[in-house]
This record gives C-alpha cells, structure tokens and sequence, in this order.
C-alpha cells in the first residue's frame, strides 16, 4: 500500500497528518489556506513536489472560502504562502504558475477564479503522478536485481502527488521484479529516514533496514551499498543541488568508496535562475527540534544550536540525475 499523501475532497484538502507517523494515520481536513501554511511551516506536509501541490490548492481555498476577492486579496495570500518555506522551489512556482494562468485568462468573477484556482491546482497534481512514474521508469535502468540502494530523507509518495522520487526508482524495481535491499538513513534531528521511509517502504512490503546516519559511511565501506539515491528540493543551474541536512555528507562518502550518486527529481525542481549552490537559500529551523526533539530534552538548557534544514552538494559529486525526461550525467568523473 503506498498512501496518497494529499486529495481534494470537495472544497475541502485532505492531508496524512506526518508529524504523527508512524505511531498515527491522522488525516488533516484544511478549509483554510492558512492552515496548509501551517501544515507545510510543520512539516504535517513535506518534500518539495508535495509543498508544491499544496500551495496551488491554498491558493483555491482561499478564493473558495473567501467572502469576495480583489487583485490585492490574491497577491496577499499569494505571498503568505511563497514565505511559508523557503528552500524548495517547488512551492514558489506553483503559485506563479496558478497566477499565470489567471493572468492569461483573465477571470473576474470569484466563482470563475476558484474554478480556475482549483483545475490548475489538479492539473499540477496530476502532472506529478505522472512526473514520479517517469522518475521511477528512468532510475530502474540503473538498477539490478539483487542490488542494495541507500537514501536519505524521505522522497517517496508522502513527499510528492505519486509514488516519490528517490523511492519511485525503487517501487518500480520492486514492480518489475528486482528484488533489491534499501538502506534507509535516520536523518536527523526529525528522523524523516526512520518515521516515514522506513514506514513507507514496509508498507510497501519492500526489505528496508534503518540506520543511524553516521552508519552509513561503514555500511559503504563494507561494499553494502551499490548505489545511493536522494530526492532534492531545489537543483539550480550549474547541478549544485539542496536536500535535507545530511545529503552533503553522505555524497562525500559515496565518492570516497565509488558508489554512484544519483539525485531524483521532477522538472519542476529544477531552477535556472539561480547560477550555484553559494546562492540558495537555507532554511534554518528552531533549536529545539535538536535539543528536544519529540518531546525529551537532550540538551543542556541554553546550548547554542546550529540548525539549518538542508545543505548544498556541489555537482561534482552526482552521478547522475534521474528526471521525467531521462538520466541526465552529472560532474563527478566515473
């Protein structure tokens, strides 16, 4: 079973509730644009597609429960949902991408504009199911039976509309017949690796094993691991990439012990405007989701934290990019 993490059901988004994974199936019911905000501020929804598909659905809610709307209405919720995350750009052009349809049909009435809000919202969902089998279909030529792939973070169907991306390569191996082993990362300080991948991946009756994520480099070096795959939440346009804290250092590894380093992601991630990895924007999250995580301390009282959410791989060290469109190489030297 892999789980739908977003739907429209009605004038209404339904959302699996993933700060509550894996003790809880919760399912949020938003009305409220402000409250997918909220959703995607605490990571209830995350990975880069999936901020994108709910952004374009705040949009159509926001129109939809809106007494009336004027031009200044839409811009404002426009902008309150692009400052909800920074570091994926996902979020920020499906917005633009809503709006510019709106501008180039030109809808006045508020009726017209939610109807056109939420088929464009659709459309982009839609498109990434699409997008994720594509991923999926690429990555899988890369792969064989009996192979052993590790990931980090989750990019599987809770971080996008499909079936994921890094974890689309391994549903589809798993479809054709592969059998494979997955590593799964902890991926501190949320625990993304053990709380959803792992989770995800079980349910999909797929061997997974979980590990601490300063295992991972033994795990290389005892020839485990034949392959590593992430997702990304932004690539820019020399091939630098952003994904959660830890990618960095896990790439790194890889090159040291010749395991192939693949990045997995729709076109939609991909930004051209920004030249290199020294340009992107890091999230930086609150110092206690380290010093007490879950509810425990961990940490002396008044410690400093340094806590940013993602970090920047040079494409130096990619091997390749799995897109929609095919395997595009990156710079590291077979």
């Amino acid at each position: 079973m892999i789980p739908k993490t977003i739907e429209r059901v009605g004038s209404s988004i339904r959302l699996i509730a993933q700060t509550k994974l894996p003790l809880e199936m919760t399912y949020l019911e938003i009305t409220d644009y402000k409250d997918i905000i909220g959703a995607i501020k605490r990571l209830d929804v995350r990975g880069a597609p999936a901020i994108g598909i709910a952004a374009a659905y705040g949009l159509a809610l926001a129109v939809e429960h809106a007494d009336s709307i004027t031009p200044e209405y839409i811009t404002k919720v426009a902008d309150e949902i692009k400052a909800a995350r920074p570091t994926a750009v996902n979020l920020v052009w499906a917005v633009d991408r809503v709006l510019k349809r709106l501008a180039n049909e030109n809808r006045v009435s508020k009726a017209d504009i939610a109807a056109l809000f939420w088929d464009e919202a659709e459309k982009i969902h839609e498109e990434d199911r699409r997008l994720c089998k594509n991923i999926g279909l690429n990555g899988a030529e890369l792969i064989r039976d009996g192979d052993s792939i590790l990931t980090h973070c989750n990019a599987g169907a809770l971080a996008t509309g499909g079936i994921g991306t890094a974890l689309a390569v391994i549903y589809t191996c798993q479809e054709q017949g592969k059998k494979i082993k997955v590593y799964a990362d902890e991926t501190r300080p949320l625990l993304q690796g053990a709380r959803l991948t792992s989770w995800e991946l079980m349910q999909a009756g797929i061997d997974v094993t979980l590990l601490c994520d300063n295992a991972a480099a033994t795990l290389m070096r005892q020839r485990s691991v034949d392959h590593v795959i992430v997702g990304a939440d932004r690539i820019v346009a020399n091939g630098d990439f952003a994904n959660k804290i830890g990618t960095y250092p896990v790439a790194v590894m890889a090159r040291e012990h010749g395991v192939p380093f693949y990045v997995a992601a729709p076109y939609s991630t991909f930004d051209q405007q920004i030249p290199s990895g020294r340009d992107i924007v890091i999230e930086m999250r609150a110092p206690e989701e380290v010093t007490e995580g879950f509810g425990k301390r961990t940490a002396p009282e008044g410690v400093n934290v340094f806590s940013p959410a993602f970090d920047v791989t040079p494409h130096e060290l990619v091997t390749y990019y799995i897109t929609d469109e095919g395997l595009t190489p990156g710079g590291r030297k077979k």
